[in-house]
């Protein structure tokens, strides 16, 4: 196992301070390995979640090549040729890990944005003390969209939230945190191949939750009673103003409607699995409070903007990988996990198998299946 820096990299070095799991600490696990903490519907820290995650490659015992960065991975006669910071590798198969979320996505007019406003990413990003006095432009409303913007206005700072496409989900249902219900219901279990549209849905954005000790519910409506602004998704700057688009309210209806369908189909499975006495009543939450009016033009040389955080998204790295299986858009081409080269693999992309797949307790069961391709694999190359 080769990892570039220490044990649990990312969450070292790649995550605000206050940030937590979005997930319960009853679900998270791995191989052989559970919180076994003193707050089960808790979230995880993200010290926390180093530590966790230390745990099981010490309990594992784990072979891992800390410090040592991938450069190319190339095919080979009978396999593939790995280029490291530590010397070379040539073995039959490669399992990609590397996850979805290497670099953060910023459009290309962010070029246009002027030299007065500072621009950061979430990896940048540690907390409201390191940016300059000053109102904050946060662009994304999925889960870290959401949660920066919660926290800069905490901070006493101006706060606009652009708003693009977003899933709109409550912390608690019916008296249970959320994600239990995705668990229970079996949402989370749907496969790769049961998906309609698949690549439209492992491209949906992170829902809207947030991991506090309140189990409080971090949606639109939350951050409007905030005073943070909602302006519709930037769409471009142009002689230094940036420009929203007029959809803001479409935006909304479409992710309160998904939302609803969602709820009920939690309702069908607690009636139908006489689950229901189990739970609270069903419950109705109300659409999202958009203004009448929102800005659609914001001029970003007035100083009323000092910042612009951009929370539009993660994309993966490929550039080390010198095999033709990434295609224009940057994702790699494979079939659950089984990549589109004999002997090359990969685990942690979103809806590899199942929805469930880049959760920490969603792994298991995509690796045994694709571990077990690759035994095949290996198998049938012993026996040529």
């Amino acid at each position: 196992m080769l990892e570039r820096g220490e044990v649990a990299n990312s969450w070292r070095h790649e995550r605000w301070d206050s940030l937590r799991l979005l997930t319960p600490n009853w679900l998270s696990r791995l191989p052989g390995h559970r919180y076994d903490g003193p707050d089960p519907d808790g979230y995880m820290t993200r010290g926390e979640v180093v530590e966790f995650i230390e745990r099981f490659a010490a309990v594992s015992d784990a072979p891992v090549r800390t410090d040592t960065a991938v450069t190319s991975v190339r095919p080979t006669d009978g396999g593939y040729h790995v280029t490291t910071s530590q010397g070379d590798i040539r073995c039959r198969a490669v399992v990609l890990a590397s996850g979805a979320c290497n670099l953060p996505t910023v459009p290309q007019f962010a070029d246009a944005v002027p030299a007065s406003v500072e621009q950061l990413t979430p990896f940048d990003y540690r907390s409201p003390d390191q940016l300059p006095a000053g109102g904050v432009l946060v662009v994304g409303a999925s889960a870290t969209g959401v949660q920066l913007a919660a926290e800069l206005r905490r901070s006493g700072r101006h706060v606009i939230l652009s708003v693009g496409e977003h899933v709109r989900l409550p912390r608690r249902y019916r008296g249970r945190d959320v994600l239990w219900w995705m668990y229970a219901s079996g949402v989370w279990d749907q496969r790769h191949d049961e998906v309609d549209d698949l690549t439209r849905a492992r491209r949906l954005p992170s829902p809207q939750l947030v991991g506090t000790s309140e189990r409080t519910t971090l949606d639109l409506n939350a951050l409007t009673a905030m005073d943070v602004e909602l302006v519709g998704r930037f769409a471009a700057v142009r002689d230094g103003c940036a420009l929203f688009s007029g959809g803001l309210r479409n935006v909304c209806s479409l992710a309160d409607l998904k939302m609803k369908r969602l709820l009920a189909t939690f309702d069908e499975w607690a009636r139908t699995y006489g689950r229901d006495a189990e739970v609270d009543p069903a419950e109705q939450f109300a659409p999202t409070r958009v203004p009448d009016s929102t800005r659609l033009q914001l001029d970003l040389r007035s100083g009323e903007i000092r910042t612009i955080v951009w929370a539009t998204g993660f994309r993966p790295d490929y550039r080390w990988l010198d095999v033709p299986v990434v295609d224009e858009k940057g994702r790699l081409r494979h079939e659950g996990g089984v990549v589109d080269s004999p002997g090359l693999y990969a685990l942690g992309l979103p809806l590899l198998r199942r929805r469930k797949s880049t959760f920490i307790h969603g792994i298991e069961d995509d690796a045994r299946e694709v571990v077990d391709h690759l035994a095949r694999h290996l198998a049938v190359g012993r026996s040529s």
